[in-house]
């Protein structure tokens, strides 16, 4: 589903070139859920009820842990009440992220029931079930640099905390579902040149951690936002940090996520805007 695309909200490639970091920092409660989406139930339930293994999956005994999704949730935003669903799914209705629900399962945090109705090329089906390790596995040197931080970090997190991080890449899609990136770089040999501004996305992806103080889970948040690159046009400044971060981003980054894909058609979009 296109949505109008939002004005550029996040700019994490003006934070430099991408690297993989963990990149986690604290934020204030207040600023927990961004908001900006009038209706994402509107979004989620045909979702929902057309492609439910893609979106959507609970494991057993993952209940109690939803339900303290759903009255966190509930306490920042209003929730319809709807005791047919599982708790999770009715909380996500209500928001415009995704809601993950990671539990520790032996001495694994696993992630055991999920609303995933915008995902970065994977589904619901594929993520449930998996601990902390398996999920991040693709990530360059998460076994080594990053696994065992990640497990003390989940841990320990204390539970009034709340902490964000950013990301982005680059798509030849505005969709937010999608999970398929194959189907959708297949598509890239089509695309001219003078069409890259319109047809190539920022994909911009942020994420939260909070404890749940009851059942002792952590809820992590995805919200996904998508720009054409002729966003960047309404301001020099982001142009051009995006252009020095996709020149500058470490082969580890660019292998990871592909962009080797895309680079003829972004440098001819930064050399069309004098970049």
């Amino acid at each position: 589903m296109l949505l109008r695309p939002e004005p550029l909200r996040h700019a994490p490639y003006a934070d430099g070139p991408p690297e993989f970091a963990i990149g986690l920092k604290p934020i204030a409660p207040e600023a927990w859920l961004e908001g900006g989406e009038p209706d994402p139930a509107a979004r989620k339930d045909p979702l929902f009820a057309a492609a439910r293994p893609l979106v959507w999956g609970e494991a057993e005994g993952s209940r109690p842990g939803q339900q303290e999704v759903l009255e966190l949730i509930s306490a920042v935003t209003p929730v319809e009440p709807r005791p047919d669903l599982p708790p999770l799914y009715a909380a996500a209705r209500a928001v415009a992220d995704d809601l993950c629900l990671m539990e520790k399962r032996g001495e694994a945090w696993t992630l055991t029931a999920v609303s995933l109705s915008a995902g970065s090329f994977f589904t619901a089906a594929e993520a449930l079930g998996r601990r902390l390790d398996q999920l991040h596995a693709p990530v360059p040197g998460f076994e080594d640099r990053f696994g065992p931080r990640v497990q003390r970090m989940f841990d320990n997190l204390p539970e009034p905390a709340i902490l964000e991080r950013r990301n982005w890449t680059v798509v030849n899609s505005g969709a937010l579902h999608a999970p398929d990136i194959a189907a959708i770089r297949a598509e890239i040999p089509a695309i001219a040149p003078h069409e890259a501004a319109d047809r190539l996305h920022l994909r911009i992806e942020r994420q939260t951690l909070r404890r749940l103080p009851r059942t002792g889970g952590v809820l992590f948040t995805i919200r996904i936002w998508t720009h054409p690159l002729a966003a960047l046009r309404d301001s020099p400044d982001h142009l051009a940090a995006f252009a020095r971060a996709w020149r500058a981003a470490p082969e580890a980054f660019r292998a990871y996520k592909q962009l080797a894909l895309y680079d003829a058609l972004v440098e001819a979009f930064l050399r069309a805007e004098g970049e």
